[in-house]
Parts: structure tokens; sequence; C-alpha cells
């Protein structure tokens, strides 16, 4: 064909123009995988897919490793072990399954005895097609995919940070029931007009329990249940006084007795979990000895010093989370009483997020688009239900009146981007900076602020330098103006 040829070196057509060849394109640099994944497609031929159900699971294995590939399997320990042993016996090695609910610890759980590896994904990244979608065709509809590597492991901690985790998330739970009784205390109250509560800020504290004993016990005194006052409630005797007085209805008593009882029996529970967790967490092995190490100065060893806040745990957290992880994350503005929880949650092992870019996204606080022929469809934070990512925005969300560099950096964001998405964007640099103060064991430096604020009050400047210039002004400091 005229004007083009074939170059023998390349393989490649070249078109020639008058003046010669056109050079061909050079090869670009491939650009580093984001996603986390290494490249190319990892095939699986051991892989078996379960769809999990609550009373009985469906299991699928290669066509060649068993004339019965599929196989229904209730689930009762005996049948878990039994359908283990099926598993081993047909050379399998990994296993993918839906992560429903808590149906799948069990199975889970046996597989690890077994030496099978279990692959825990998100239903959502597996759908089915239409018309295939039963249980007997979504084991064997996993298993295909697993097969050909495109399903990936939900990332799940170690063992022993996962009984942390248990405890916490059920002392979690604990909390949250005794604070409700703690809330229909407070209505038994109201309904007999005892405008108690509204008058010292705790019922739970020494004042509020001992008045709140008495007036189940039968006192109905008003002047004496005020005597039981505090010195240190800032409200005066006689005010506590008129607060008690009220329409002393039995069943408003009983609910209140019963509610007392409850708040109590929860209070005493909670101990317990700290006591349980508190062994736990000793068990690590610690990255750093206080003794040689001793911790930075308490940047709020003010606030630490008052009175223990109701539903935190009984033992110093801060000394354990600093043996824990080998710095000190309770310095990082907002994470004072999240760092024990955060642990529970990610554990201390950074490895498993090769950067810290890898990490916010897998918390669900990095920005995420849908991009379809050139055009963007949807951009913004991708709708995930991540306990660590709500662990950091409820950090964030607690600096709107902190006094620090990164409460400045929340209040500014908030005026330029709005409250959600600022609590977001903060959120995300503080789970930075905890990935980064773990992974390269560096303490927290709030010096480092300054020198970022310098650049950006440099780009402002700059800013407004180029646009008094595009209006024909010139901008002149104070100083030489004067």
């Amino acid at each position: 064909m005229k004007g083009i040829s074939v170059s023998k070196t390349t393989g490649q057509q070249e078109i020639r123009s008058g003046q010669g060849p056109v050079p061909a394109k050079r090869k670009r640099s491939k650009q580093p995988d984001r996603s986390g994944q290494p490249d190319g497609t990892e095939f699986e031929p051991n892989a078996a897919g379960i769809d999990i159900g609550a009373r009985e699971i469906f299991v699928a294995v290669p066509p060649d490793r068993d004339p019965d590939p599929v196989r229904k399997c209730e689930t009762f320990t005996s049948d878990l072990h039994q359908m283990a042993e099926w598993l081993v016996s047909c050379r399998i090695t990994t296993v993918a399954m839906e992560s429903t609910g808590v149906y799948w610890i069990p199975v889970y759980n046996v597989l690890e005895q077994h030496g099978i590896k279990p692959c825990l994904v998100n239903p959502r990244n597996m759908k089915n097609v239409p018309g295939k979608r039963t249980d007997f065709h979504e084991c064997q509809w996993i298993q295909h995919l697993h097969s050909l590597g495109l399903l990936h492991s939900a990332f799940r901690p170690d063992a022993e940070v996962c009984a942390v985790r248990s405890l916490m998330r059920h002392r979690n739970d604990l909390v949250t029931m005794a604070s409700e009784h703690i809330q229909h205390m407070q209505k038994a109250l109201t309904q007999m007009n005892v405008q108690f509560q509204h008058v010292i800020s705790d019922i739970t504290g020494l004042t509020g329990l001992a008045i709140l004993d008495a007036i189940v016990a039968g006192e109905r005194d008003p002047a004496v249940l005020a005597q039981l006052r505090d010195p240190r409630i800032q409200a005066d005797e006689e005010t506590i006084r008129k607060s008690l007085e009220g329409n002393w209805r039995a069943e408003h008593i009983l609910a209140l007795k019963q509610r007392l009882s409850l708040y109590r029996s929860h209070r005493d529970l909670i101990d317990e979990c700290d006591k349980e967790i508190e062994k736990l967490v000793s068990a690590f092995d610690p990255r750093v000895d206080p003794d040689e190490r001793p911790m930075p100065e308490d940047r709020k060893q003010k606030q630490r010093k008052r009175k223990k806040k109701s539903g935190s745990p009984g033992f110093d957290m801060r000394a354990e989370a600093y043996k824990l992880f080998g710095v000190d994350l309770t310095q990082i503005p907002g994470l004072m009483a999240l760092v024990f929880m955060l642990f529970s949650e990610v554990g201390r092992d950074m490895s498993r997020w090769p950067t810290a870019g890898h990490f916010v996204s897998w918390l669900g606080l990095c920005p995420d688009n849908d991009i379809s022929g050139g055009k963007v469809l949807w951009r913004g934070a991708r709708r995930t239900k991540s306990r660590a990512g709500t662990l950091f925005r409820l950090a964030a969300h607690a600096l709107h009146r902190d006094q620090t560099p990164m409460g400045d950096y929340l209040r500014r964001m908030k005026a330029k981007l709005g409250p959600a998405a600022a609590t977001t964007a903060t959120a995300h640099k503080i789970a930075v900076i905890f990935y980064t103060m773990v992974s390269k064991q560096v303490e927290y430096d709030a010096s480092l602020w300054a020198k970022r604020d310098e650049m950006r009050e440099k780009r402002i400047e700059a800013r407004l330098q180029k646009q008094a210039a595009q209006r024909g002004y010139k901008l002149v400091p104070l100083e030489q103006a004067a």
C-alpha cells in the first residue's frame, strides 16, 4: 500500500509523508499501581466458594476435584469440621465467602484450624447475574471469581487484636445501655416534676447517686435530701431543695428504682470488661519501655486531672497505648479517648497498607469518582461503613473549639467546604498523621504546622498580588505606606 511501510525492527506501521517517517511514539513509563494490588491477575486454581446462611451453607469446589463439586452443609460444629476435611481432601488452599452478619465467623475459624486460608469478601463486589442467584449457583459464582483472582480479602486483624476488638465493641454496647438507663431515670424524675437533673450536671455523680438512693429508700423531705449535697457542687443547698419538690408517684418511684439498679449493674459489667481488656492488652509485647524512653509531656495535662468521665476505662489508657504503639498517639488533637478503640479496629501493624494513601482509602476518607466515556458521573467520598473511619470522623468533629492548628484547619475547611466535607478532610489529615506516627515511630510534632502556615500565607499573598495586578492596582505593605 502506497505511503505505508512496515518496520522490520518494531513490526509497527510507519506513516510516510513527503518529509520522511513520523517518529514512533515513545513508550510511556508504567504508572505505579495505586490500587494496592499486584500487576496482573493472580489465579487461584485451588480455590473454593461458600455461600453463607444461618442454618445451612453451600460449598463449591473446582469441577475436576470431586464428582459432586457442590455440597450443602449444616452449620453445626461437627458439620463444619466435616466440610473443612472434605475441602482438604479436594486440595483446596483458599476459600472465599461473603461477610454476612456474624454467620461467617464460625466458618472462618474452622477453616483456619484446618490450614485453609479464608477470604472474606464484601457481598457488593461479587453479585451474580440475574436468574442465577440461588444459593446453589451463588457458591459456584464465588468459586469462579476467586479462582480468577478477582476477589480481594477484607482486612481482619490478628487473633489477639480481634479478641480486644470484641470486648471493646461489647463494652461500647454496655456504655450505650447504661446511658439509656440514665435517660429513663431523668424521665421518671421529670414525670414527678422533680427538677433535680437540671440543677446538677451529672445525676450519676457523688451527690446525684446519694440523693437517688435516699429517694428510693423512702426519703421525701427536700431539706433532708438537699443536705446530701457535696460541697463541690456549684448549686447552693436552697436551689437543690427547691428542685427536689415534686409529686412522688409510686409508679414513677418504681421505675426510678429499677433503672437505678440496672444502671449500677451495667457499671459493674463495664468494670469487669475493663479488667479483661487490661489483661489482654498487657499480654502484647510492648514496643517501648517507658522507663528507658519516657512519654512526651502531656499536652492536655490539666484536662486529665479532672474527674474521670463516665464510660472511660478504669486503667491508664495513655500509658498502655504508649507501650502498645511505641509513640504517644494521645498528642494528636482529637484522639485522646479514641486510641484504644483504634487499636482494636486496625491493630498496630501498618504494613497491611503500603502507604498512607492506601490506609485512608480503606477508611473511606478520600475522594472517589465514577468516570464513563471521559465524563465524570459522580465524585465524592466512597459510601462505605468503616468503624475506624467513623472514629477518625469523631476525632475531627471534636475539634470545632480546639485551639490548635488542627482545630484551625477544621474551621477553615468548614468555611470553604461546609461541615460534612470539612469533617472528612480533617479526619483524612488525622488518619495520615496516625499512620505516619505508627509506621515510622515518630512523635507528633506540632511545630510542622508553623511551616505549613507560613507557606499558606505566602500563597495567599501571591494570589492577592496577582489579583491586584490584574485590576491595575499594586499592594503596598503598611510599613512602606507609612
